[in-house]
């Protein structure tokens, strides 16, 4: 077999058999082939897409390039939970104690923030004397104990991933459904769980900018979930506007405890009882309607959030933070930004946000870049909010005060405030599953 002959069956439209994707990837995983040909076979795959079948080949070759986790050894279902990445999206801190409280396991491995996307490990680590670097054996037993962990990615998870992915990078094939697809799907197998749900953001925050391509997208993952035999959910969610009021790694943890007390922003909790309804549905704990109530239970009982603080607690986290947000490390600066104009916030440029919170200090457009957990921004008003000009529609949390000047230039340019008021957008724009799309 040759990558030349492969290259050249993908270039004129043909399908790859199983055997020619794993050759592809065993060899430039093992540096056998060089990155120049595996460079025209990504290219020839951007324009010539995947069937279901060579994506599914792709992704499993993935997963198997490296460890793939175990979780056999803790009872029960285990239900994992993807999301393609947003500003103010914490929901995961949120949905995996609700889920958990009700006798269903998350064991969840999660990423850092890079960009202006902020990453779970992040905001936990926010939380003194939390731990996310644990060994895999210290993982599994707090599942089984607590039913919940939340950790970061660690160990030799899909290789070939990580390889292709910068080669993506550099080679403008990243805006391909079959390779994101691929990519992310490949990460959630080797993770080990049963069932799957996704959160495919869309709009001016997200990757996928518009409902139809974040649809293709979520298609694709999960006929690749169904294909490989883990159960799979799609949520089409809008990324249009920040998640929640709060920007930033130790305002984020604040939001999370005040939703699972029951007094959260209408859309994240929204968003939250919708995806931990799916997480419960497909862990068999009934239907949809039902899964509901029972989310919204646990928010009310006050299990969900015992039950966040029992995993802070199992993996080294100080407590005291969730139950009073004043024992966070504070910012010694509090910057008010105030609205130019007087009508309706029309729009909110979502990736500005993010953007406009890293250079206060809340991310790192380096991986090697620190991060200032108390820094961040709070939304002080929302799209459809009425303004005055001089009303205070954020405020900005640093250590510097020299970043504030910047950080404002960057978020007066997302913000629009216009006469009209905007029309009114849903939260989650559609569910996808094997039968097919549900526009919500």
């Amino acid at each position: 077999m040759r990558m030349y002959d492969i290259i050249a069956k993908k270039r004129d439209g043909g399908e790859l058999s199983d055997e020619e994707i794993q050759f592809f990837i065993n060899g430039y995983v093992s540096g056998e082939i060089p990155d120049y040909q595996v460079s025209s076979l990504l290219m020839a795959i951007y324009f010539q897409g995947m069937t279901d079948r060579e994506t599914a080949s792709l992704t499993m070759c993935m997963a198997k390039s490296g460890e793939m986790v175990d979780l056999s050894s803790i009872d029960g279902i285990k239900v994992d939970k993807h999301s393609t990445g947003g500003v103010g999206d914490k929901t995961t801190l949120i949905i995996s104690p609700i889920v958990a409280s009700l006798g269903v396991r998350v064991a969840k491995m999660s990423g850092r923030g890079l960009g202006h996307t902020g990453g779970t490990v992040d905001k936990m680590e926010s939380i003194p004397g939390m731990q996310t670097s644990i060994d895999r054996e210290k993982f599994f037993d707090i599942v089984r104990k607590v039913g919940v962990s939340v950790i970061g990615q660690s160990g030799n998870l899909v290789p070939a991933d990580k390889k292709l992915y910068a080669l993506r990078d550099v080679t403008a094939t990243i805006e391909s459904i079959p390779l994101i697809a691929s990519s992310i799907m490949s990460k959630k197998i080797a993770a080990g769980s049963d069932c799957i749900l996704l959160d495919v953001k869309t709009g001016s925050g997200a990757f996928m900018k518009t409902v139809d391509d974040s649809i293709k997208l979520a298609q694709a993952m999960v006929a690749i979930g169904e294909h490989v035999g883990r159960k799979t959910i799609a949520l089409i969610t809008d990324m249009d506007r920040p998640l929640g009021n709060a920007i930033g790694n130790s305002l984020e943890i604040m939001e999370v405890c005040d939703t699972l007390k029951g007094h959260g922003p209408e859309d994240l909790t929204e968003i939250c009882i919708e995806l931990a309804a799916n997480m419960l549905y497909l862990a068999g704990k009934g239907d949809l309607a039902e899964c509901k109530k029972l989310a919204r239970r646990q928010i009310d009982n006050g299990e969900a959030f015992a039950k966040l603080k029992e995993m802070v607690a199992a993996q080294g986290g100080d407590t005291r933070v969730l139950d009073d947000s004043a024992n966070f490390p504070q910012a010694k600066i509090a910057y008010e930004v105030l609205a130019q104009s007087e009508g309706y916030l029309y729009a909110m440029n979502t990736e500005r946000c993010g953007i406009s919170s890293v250079e206060l200090g809340a991310g790192r457009e380096k991986k090697e870049d620190s991060i200032d957990y108390s820094a961040g921004i709070m939304l002080r008003k929302k799209i459809g909010d009425y303004v005055k000009k001089g009303d205070v529609i954020a405020v900005f949390y640093t250590s510097e005060e020299g970043k504030c000047k910047e950080a404002e230039k960057i978020f007066q340019s997302a913000v629009s405030i216009r006469p009209e008021a905007p029309k009114s957008v849903p939260v989650i724009h559609a569910r996808v599953t094997v039968n097919g799309v549900e526009k919500l």
